[in-house]
């Protein structure tokens, strides 16, 4: 432009004794969308598109108006876990596609999963614990001979007026979990079922790392005489677990000491927020 200007020189002429194509001259960089929001828009096309796979996705982004290219819309998708599972031969309406984020709330994300033992006259022995992910309390260890997914269904029924529901359940790939019962209940409650990859239990963790404390203190513990037996030792460690056992994650406080915590400082929270608020307005 300076050459142009003081110079009188034509754009061509300039262009070359810079040594600049004035293709370059001319280009105009274009404003790039925040990279947050590509994340966003590609995880919620991914969860209402269950079937789509990345080159499709990447069609419906571009319909919104996200000039990218494939390979950026690749390397998001895989950065996201949004990989299609093997498709299955049954419904599965209420699966979660998108990767599952760290719990934030009470009743943000629960856990369930199955673990085994037996009765001192050898009868199997079947154990179902529920847990909060983010209060780390325990619901219920539902414990029985056999317990279906219809079972499941009525446990979880039975937690939801007094505890409510969560967003997110993560469970494992069990005949329980995966069968119609628990599927249409989900479906109908809006609740979000997140499978996770068989042979890979660390995408459960905190549901392993509660079996291996209920393994260790309670059911290695016992020799369970019968059925009535096992159910009254398993519900006082479940108990003793929410009320007296300290939670390192917690700060040395028990899942119900960390609910009380969080009622008393909710007050305060939205106090702060209706301060907040009043002073932004105008005075009248």
């Amino acid at each position: 432009m300076y050459l142009i200007e003081y110079f009188g020189l034509a754009l061509r002429r300039a262009c070359r004794l810079i040594g600049l194509s004035r293709t370059s001259f001319r280009y105009k960089a274009r404003e790039k969308p925040d990279e947050a929001i590509i994340h966003a828009r590609l995880k919620e096309h991914a969860q209402k598109r269950k079937r789509f796979g990345c080159p499709r996705l990447h069609v419906l982004l571009r319909r919104d108006g996200f000039v990218i290219n494939h390979k950026r819309t690749e390397r998001i998708y895989k950065e996201e876990g949004l990989l299609l599972r093997i498709r299955r031969r049954k419904k599965m309406a209420s699966a979660l596609r998108t990767e599952v984020p760290r719990p934030t709330h009470t009743n943000h994300i629960w856990s369930m999963d199955f673990m085994k033992d037996a009765l001192s006259s050898g009868r199997k022995l079947k154990v179902l614990p529920i847990i909060d992910e983010y209060t780390k309390k325990c619901f219920r260890i539902e414990t029985d001979t056999s317990i279906t997914g219809v079972r499941v269904v009525r446990v979880l029924n039975e937690i939801a007026p007094e505890e409510g529901l969560p967003e997110i359940i993560i469970i494992d790939n069990g005949p329980e979990f995966i069968g119609k019962a628990l599927d249409e209940w989900a479906y109908r409650r809006g609740v979000k079922l997140f499978f996770i990859t068989p042979g890979k239990p660390v995408e459960n963790m905190y549901m392993e790392s509660f079996n291996g404390k209920l393994r260790d203190e309670c059911l290695n513990l016992h020799y369970f005489i019968s059925l009535d037996h096992a159910r009254k030792v398993i519900e006082e460690w479940r108990v003793d677990y929410n009320t007296e056992r300290p939670h390192s994650s917690l700060d040395n406080l028990t899942p119900e000491e960390f609910i009380c915590k969080l009622k008393e400082e909710m007050p305060t929270a939205v106090a702060v927020d209706n301060l907040s608020i009043n002073a932004g307005m105008p005075n009248s």
